[in-house]
């Protein structure tokens, strides 16, 4: 089908299919759409042409700045200790289990070990903001401190990976130099800016965010890094700001989640080819017990040390447990980078689909606590 408009159809028929049932059965639109593309992906004609790459790709990068906008200074200050030790924890224990796995069992050598490890090490921002949203978690003090350790863990995923295969050359100086002293400036900047602009129905203030975005996003992969880095950073100094301008706040929540993040989840859902699964099953389910066991082993103990109850134990942990974003990133490079085959590239991409579905849907059905108004005590 190369009419691109039928294409368009298409995609935005399973993204309102993915809604339909959300609406019925009561599970987070992010997870339905993902398992909507799966379908669309193996039994339709779905194409993921250069348009969708970049709506998808557009999507993940403002879902999480969004994300990064929720994260409230000061609950990243009055729970630091809390929101680290899990973040820190969610990151390392799944990435030294996995990458133990692929190397010392599954004949996998160093470096293909070492992307196992990172791209299952991760926790996805979209999912778990997707849910926030979906749940009106985002509004509790849980929920922020869920979000500032997602922060914590990804950072630590990016870190990794930068330390393990980054390019260490000028590009990466340019990015960080101009990264830092975009961060630095930003805060104070905005405010200003905005004032100076006014809110137009020509909408300047969104199109600066969009400028920002694309243009920090450029210069990340110029130095091998990934766009959404700096979009979670971005999001991070000016949250402060938007929290207090909750119109623009929502302006930019309904661009993203109508038009946008769909196309991104039902992308990731379309990369899993059930033939490949058929062949690799037994590994990929492996690899999601691994990543999942070892999630519970470095969060569950930490969240009951700091006096969280069962439920908001067992959903931080599940939560914590979902990837998407900065795995399938991860596996991608590892693929495009020939460091992993394309049968290690599809068990790491489907072990990751499936973590951002199979923890959440346990999380949502099971284990939601119940709902605590911010400044009540976790």
């Amino acid at each position: 089908m190369d009419n691109q408009w039928l294409q368009a159809a298409l995609w935005m028929g399973l993204a309102l299919l993915a809604t339909l049932l959300s609406v019925r059965i009561a599970i987070s639109i992010a997870l339905l759409e993902i398992m909507v593309g799966v379908i669309g992906g193996n039994f339709l004609p779905l194409q993921r042409t250069e348009w969708v790459n970049f709506l998808a790709g557009f999507g993940s990068i403002l879902l999480t700045f969004l994300a990064g906008a929720e994260v409230e200074p000061q609950i990243l200050k009055k729970k630091f200790k809390e929101s680290f030790s899990i973040g820190f924890l969610s990151f390392l224990m799944p990435f030294l289990g996995a990458m133990a796995y692929a190397y010392y069992i599954g004949g996998w050598t160093f470096q293909q070990a070492a992307i196992a490890g990172i791209s299952l090490s991760t926790t996805s921002v979209a999912v778990v903001y997707a849910v926030m949203i979906e749940t009106g978690y985002n509004n509790t003090e849980l929920g922020k401190l869920i979000l500032a350790a997602c922060f914590i863990t990804d950072l630590g995923t990016v870190l990794a990976l930068g330390a393990f295969f980054a390019n260490y050359d000028w590009t990466m100086v340019m990015f960080i130099v101009i990264t830092a002293v975009v961060l630095f400036i930003l805060p104070k900047f905005t405010p200003w800016f905005f004032q100076k602009v006014g809110s137009r129905i020509s909408e300047p203030e969104t199109k600066f965010i969009f400028l920002l975005l694309f243009g920090l996003g450029g210069l990340a992969l110029m130095s091998k890094s990934e766009a959404v880095l700096p979009a979670y950073l971005i999001g991070m100094v000016l949250a402060p700001f938007f929290l207090e301008n909750k119109t623009l706040s929502h302006r930019m929540r309904v661009t993203a989640f109508t038009m946008l993040t769909p196309f991104y989840f039902l992308k990731a859902g379309s990369l899993v080819k059930l033939s490949a699964i058929w062949h690799s099953a037994y590994l990929i389910l492996i690899f999601l017990f691994v990543k999942m066991a070892a999630k519970f082993i470095g969060v569950w103990p930490t969240a009951k040390i700091f006096k969280f109850n069962k439920k908001e134990a067992m959903y931080t942990t599940l939560l914590m447990s979902t990837g998407l974003t900065f795995g399938t990133i991860s596996a991608l490079f590892g693929y495009t980078n020939k460091i992993i085959n394309q049968e290690q590239y599809t068990i790491l991409v489907t072990a990751v689909i499936l973590s951002a579905v199979v923890p959440t849907i346990i999380a949502q059905k099971w284990f939601q606590p119940d709902f605590k108004k911010e400044g009540d005590n976790v």
